[in-house]
């Protein structure tokens, strides 16, 4: 009689961490990638647009910094949501849920007539793109072989600088072309939505939260599929886990379960990360064009400089991606925010174009290299059960910042100009620094999967 045993968890969980890098890791992380590039398209595009509508409709700075906040108060619901819903619903339907979102709120923002229009349509599209995010990182770790796991997702997060260059170049390209430009932007921004849904439709969910529900034939058959692409042979079946094991746990005792003496020191650091990086990432990088032009730098000229410096994120990436398996995470996220706090002073007292181009583009490399090791070190500090609350809820507490940061930065410029702006976004990078030493490194070990 065959032998109709179903493999354990733990089996399934060894076979993905020994698999080699096969073709259907590259789909899975270019259809993740897809999203991950959206959410920085439209946020880089506001950055531009608000300089245009600053102009255009006669902005204050106040109202501005609401076009910025409003979508990141969106987004720190979106993610806290997201990752309670993957958790509970799996990691797929949530990312094709998120992408619905974000591309009927953002092809609806090139219409607007007004500010009130604007600001909800921002919050929904924050509301998708927040909820996008964390859950990506959870996926695409769930799914990566061990040794291999922190570079692939620094991979992932390099995604954000493609789509930051692309809004960059419709930017510099199409919102100075004409009144309309920024509407132009905004549609084009929606496009690339729908297919990133249709592609997520046809990725596989991930096999360790299947077993966690207790469909470990599910799970099975996804990792055989794995496997046959690497051109490697299963592991023989093992007992069948008991039914016992998948326990349904409510939302709310996953999030107390976050500040259970085992968890409570790496979410209070976790948090305390995200916070900063969030305030002086978006701070600096959400108001770069507007401080340039109010700098005496005219729209396409300031739109240039910007789309120079956006172009230093890739080979921050590139970087970080090479040491976070050589130094290890903590090691690179606390050099690559300490790289970040030097250029962020030296960028808010450069004063020549070369000064200011060559800082901005230091600030690129150092930040967009310490967001890669943050989104490759969230997932890993949490089991299974948690994994997507775990993350969901560190980038959702860190959108507070961000949506702090944009109307904080009207208030600093006028107190002490950009050189107490980027003064303070240097703290914010020290501080995350020293509280990433109270994270887990599990850079090379198997993901727990409790």
């Amino acid at each position: 009689m065959a032998n109709t045993a179903l493999p354990s968890r733990s089996s399934l969980a060894e076979r993905l961490d020994v698999l080699p890098f096969t073709r259907r890791h590259l789909r899975l992380l270019t259809g993740s990638g897809l999203g991950w590039a959206l959410d920085a398209m439209d946020v880089g595009l506001i950055s531009f647009i608000l300089a245009a509508l600053t102009q255009q409709w006669g902005l204050t700075k106040g109202e501005a910094g609401w076009i910025a906040s409003v979508g990141f108060i969106g987004m720190a619901i979106g993610a806290t949501l997201g990752g309670l819903l993957a958790d509970r619903f799996g990691r797929r339907q949530v990312f094709a849920l998120t992408l619905l979102v974000y591309g009927i709120a953002t092809g609806a923002s090139a219409l607007v007539g007004g500010l009130a229009a604007l600001l909800v349509l921002r919050f929904l599209v924050g509301l998708g793109l927040g909820a996008e995010l964390p859950v990506a990182s959870t996926y695409v770790s769930e799914f990566a072989p061990a040794r291999i796991r922190g570079r692939l997702i620094v991979v992932l997060e390099a995604f954000w600088a493609l789509g930051w260059t692309a809004a960059a170049v419709i930017g510099f390209l199409v919102i100075p072309a004409s009144d309309d430009g920024w509407r132009w932007a905004f549609a084009l921004g929606a496009i690339p939505a729908v297919y990133a849904l249709f592609v997520r439709w046809r990725m596989p969910e991930s096999p360790r939260w299947l077993a966690s529900r207790g469909r470990i034939a599910e799970a099975d058959r996804i990792v055989s599929a794995f496997e046959a692409d690497a051109g490697v042979g299963g592991a023989p079946a093992i007992r069948k886990e008991p039914a016992s094991r998948a326990i349904a746990v409510t939302a709310r005792a996953r999030l107390a379960t976050l500040w259970n003496p085992e968890f409570r020191l790496r979410t209070l650091c976790l948090w305390a990360v995200w916070l900063g990086v969030n305030f002086a990432y978006y701070g600096a990088f959400i108001w770069i064009p507007s401080i340039l032009v109010d700098a005496g730098f005219d729209l396409v000229r300031s739109f240039g400089f910007t789309l120079i410096i956006t172009l230093a994120q890739l080979p921050g990436y590139a970087v970080a991606a090479w040491l976070i398996e050589v130094w290890g995470r903590r090691v690179t996220l606390s050099v690559f925010l300490l790289g970040s706090a030097v250029s962020a002073v030296i960028f808010g007292t450069a004063t020549t174009e070369g000064a200011i181009i060559a800082a901005g583009m230091a600030l690129s490399f150092f930040n967009l290299g310490a967001w890669g090791a943050l989104y490759a070190v969230t997932p890993e500090i949490y089991p299974t059960s948690l994994r997507g609350t775990g993350a969901g809820w560190a980038a959702g507490v860190g959108r507070i910042a961000s949506i702090v940061a944009p109307l904080s930065v009207p208030v600093l410029l006028l107190a002490g100009g950009a050189p107490l702006l980027f003064a303070v976004f240097g703290v914010c990078f020290l501080g995350a620094a020293a509280a990433a030493w109270g994270l887990v490194d599990r850079g090379g070990q198997a993901l727990d999967d409790r």
